[in-house]
């Protein structure tokens, strides 16, 4: 059973992982094409029409890959995790069919329009049909950010006889506390990841002295996108979800935090350590004392609890592997601002462009969000552990009986292998489009 259950649990890690590299892009990027076409508009600057075609390319690539890697994902419920689909579908199916019926479809449907209708259509109303894929894209994060929420704090439920969970209030689904911070904090993520791309892709084309002034263009949209949405990150969003897991899980948050043993006077901030999950401590730590009290509850000496005021089973199951996440996620976001902060200081002084060591910073980076969002969405996943639904439905207990180890790995292996030539090809064709440059647009 434990290896059934890893392997399940391997691959849905796996292919949810591949899947999401795609949305964090078009759900951030989405935005920023609407601003260029909503700029064109303004100043019928034939420019702006352009970055939105050539950012339209990019996004509609992405759109392509995160429906195809993204169809085999929802099919491992029914496969894999049949308990758990037939126990939790009357909840959880309402919102993800909500989202392949309402959001994906408003999203697909006008993609079309917004690539091949411009000229039928005519500038404004290309501009809302933009605005209709940003919504469309948008309400798709919303709705499986609402599934997610109700799996790490399920409201307006009742459990049947047979153990089967079902709604007995449809909006407690939607005014669940655990929803809106997770909503705008994965939504400012997103926007991150984008602007990281927009401003490396013009960091790129401005140190290789090709498409300068589109260049410049891209710079100053995705350091002014990427400093603002950096800081949404972390305050409020962040602040108010870290707050969310406190009250709602406070073993995880423990976990998250490396707190093995409560500290009765207040909490010390770990900016480095190793856990010993064995020896119940942590190795080489660097901390600053009682500041995570103050953040969190805003007293020096308010004391949090540790891992030792927890039952032992419902610790999470990958202690080190949340504590990691967790941290890397910190720590990038905390690079993101300060790179970002210092890009947009040399944007206001008109520096920016030249200024290499920021632009070769920005070139660099691009990857990291990425990073930081995966290991962001882990740290969600490893803290909900062992749970399937906090507190009411262990994981052990949502796993197909039926399903082999081996028929999982079987599959597993064909994923990796076809995920690694789907992802060489989507490199090869955004590479292209990139080499090509938006001056090739036509309008």
């Amino acid at each position: 059973m434990e290896e059934m259950l890893f392997y399940d649990r391997m691959q849905f890690a796996f292919t949810i992982t591949f899947h999401y590299l795609f949305p964090q892009l078009t759900m951030g990027l989405s935005l920023i094409i609407v601003y260029f076409k909503w700029k064109f508009l303004k100043t019928q600057n034939e420019d702006y029409n352009k970055a939105t075609h050539f950012w339209m390319k990019i996004f509609a690539l992405n759109f392509a890959m995160g429906v195809v890697t993204g169809i085999p994902m929802e099919f491992q419920f029914g496969t894999n995790w049949a308990k758990f689909s037939e126990l939790t579908g009357g909840i959880i199916g309402q919102t993800l069919a909500m989202e392949g019926m309402f959001s994906f479809f408003l999203e697909s449907s006008f993609l079309g329009m917004f690539l091949f209708g411009e000229k039928i259509l005519g500038h404004k109303w290309h501009f809302v049909t933009g605005v209709l894929i940003l919504i469309g894209s948008w309400a798709s994060g919303f709705l499986i950010i609402a599934t997610h929420s109700w799996m790490q704090f399920p409201v307006g439920y009742e459990i049947l006889e047979n153990g089967k969970f079902v709604l007995n209030n449809f909006g407690a689904l939607f005014s669940n506390p655990w929803l809106w911070p997770s909503y705008f904090h994965n939504q400012a993520a997103s926007l991150v990841t984008s602007s990281f791309f927009v401003s490396g892709i013009g960091a790129f084309y401005v140190l290789s002295k090709r498409n300068i002034h589109y260049g410049r263009l891209f710079l100053k949209t995705g350091v002014v996108f990427g400093f603002i949405s950096s800081l949404i990150v972390a305050v409020p969003t962040g602040d108010l979800l870290a707050k969310n897991v406190v009250k709602y899980q406070p073993v995880t948050f423990a976990a998250m935090e490396g707190i093995f043993h409560t500290e009765k006077k207040g909490s010390e901030i770990v900016l480095i350590g190793q856990p010993d999950v064995k020896d119940k401590k942590l190795d080489n730590k660097i901390a600053v004392p009682n500041v995570l009290s103050f953040l969190t509850y805003g007293s020096w000496n308010t004391e949090i609890k540790g891992l030792d005021q927890f039952e032992e089973k419902n610790h999470p199951t990958n202690i080190s592997g949340l504590y990691y996440a967790y941290h890397i996620m910190v720590g990038l976001g905390t690079v993101f601002i300060g790179l970002m902060a210092a890009a947009a200081f040399q944007l206001f002084r008109k520096k920016l462009v030249t200024t290499k060591w920021i632009l070769w910073s920005l070139l660099f980076m691009m990857p990291f969000p990425y990073i930081a969002n995966t290991t962001g969405w882990y740290t969600a996943e490893l803290g909900r552990q062992p749970w399937l639904v906090y507190n009411l439905l262990r994981t052990a207990d949502g796993a197909s009986p039926t399903v082999s180890s081996g028929n999982t790995l079987f599959t597993l292996l064909g994923f990796i292998g076809l995920y690694l030539l789907l992802g060489m090809l989507f490199l090869l064709l955004v590479g292209k489009i990139i080499k090509n440059g938006p001056q090739t647009e036509k309008i």
